[in-house]
């Protein structure tokens, strides 16, 4: 089945004279990316008096008056599954999760459905503009399976544009709660440390001088029972970077399957609680709205299971 074809018309603004045309049209036409008004330049898909241009660096001069051609959005490869989420924050350009433990974020070999993303193609059936071209959540960043917590997803190009921009300059602002094993010392700290696949074993990540650069700043909220509650800032945002980096301390996350060593005594608590994960949650977030500009910030308590061990812990 053809898909459809929505026909913008966009004048060029007096702000905009001189500006490359994919800039200008963006600045004309907020509701689509930049990048997306490239390749539908690059396509033929916008036109002047009728005539397709295919030059996204050419200049837009004020008033001249550009007709866009954006297809409907092609269906996901993913299938949309009812799977509950706790919804924080929603929009018509994104919105914020609290996701639970023990759910994958991305379809991929091992988890071909049960993921996030099937879950938001459901929850958002009918309320995606299209990432790229396609009907398909805008995911600009990750948090193990095993983490619980938030996360942000775009439901358009120009939030996952916006957004995907602020995580690679590092403006976001994540927090995490951890449990350690044992007390970090000093109670408050900096891990700067690159890391990198390690190239002893390519399913885990290690501390590696030709990494990429990672900073954990840290400090130490309560201490318990042999162990403590940790508040991580991430500087960077890098793949395992709390639990390497707590774990590159000494002191890694209470329940780590891959970096930590169960100390005997937490051993026997984390059966009695059925607790088989890293002990870490995504406590808050907080960025610019890609599209309004307003600063925003969400926070998230312990889920239940972290409670449970941080009250068994206080003993």
């Amino acid at each position: 089945m053809d898909r459809g074809v929505s026909i913008i018309q966009a004048t060029i603004a007096p702000t905009a004279h001189g500006w490359r045309l994919d800039r200008a049209l963006a600045d004309a036409v907020p509701a689509v990316s930049r990048e997306r008004l490239k390749a539908l330049i690059s396509s033929g898909r916008v036109t002047r008096d009728g005539v397709p241009t295919r030059d996204p660096a050419r200049a837009a001069a004020a008033g001249d008056v550009f007709e866009v051609a954006v297809p409907d959005p092609e269906p996901a490869d993913a299938a949309a599954q009812d799977i509950p989420l706790t919804i924080v924050f929603e929009d018509e350009h994104l919105l914020v999760i609290d996701k639970q433990a023990g759910l994958v974020v991305h379809p991929a070999a091992g988890n071909l459905d049960g993921t996030l993303v099937n879950a938001l193609l459901h929850h958002c059936a009918g309320r995606l503009s299209g990432i790229g071209g396609v009907a398909r959540p805008g995911i600009v960043h990750r948090i193990d399976k095993d983490t619980s917590g938030l996360m942000v997803a775009a439901k358009t190009d120009r939030a996952h544009e916006g957004l995907a921009r602020q995580f690679h300059d590092h403006s976001i602002d994540r927090r995490y709660l951890a449990i350690t094993s044992g007390v970090p010392v000093p109670a408050t700290g900096s891990v700067d440390a690159p890391l990198a696949r390690s190239p002893r074993d390519r399913k885990k990540v290690a501390i590696v001088p030709s990494g990429k650069r990672a900073v954990t700043h840290y400090a130490v909220k309560e201490r318990l029972c042999g162990a403590a509650l940790v508040a991580c800032r991430l500087e960077t945002g890098r793949t395992h970077q709390v639990r390497v980096h707590m774990g590159s301390l000494g002191h890694p996350l209470v329940g780590d399957p891959v970096y930590g060593r169960t100390r005997s005594d937490h051993h026997a608590l984390l059966e009695m609680l059925g607790f088989r994960r890293q002990a870490l949650h995504a406590a808050r977030l907080g960025f610019t709205h890609p599209v309004t500009g307003e600063d925003v910030a969400f926070d998230s308590d312990l889920p239940a299971d972290m409670q449970a061990l941080f009250r068994h812990l206080s003993i």
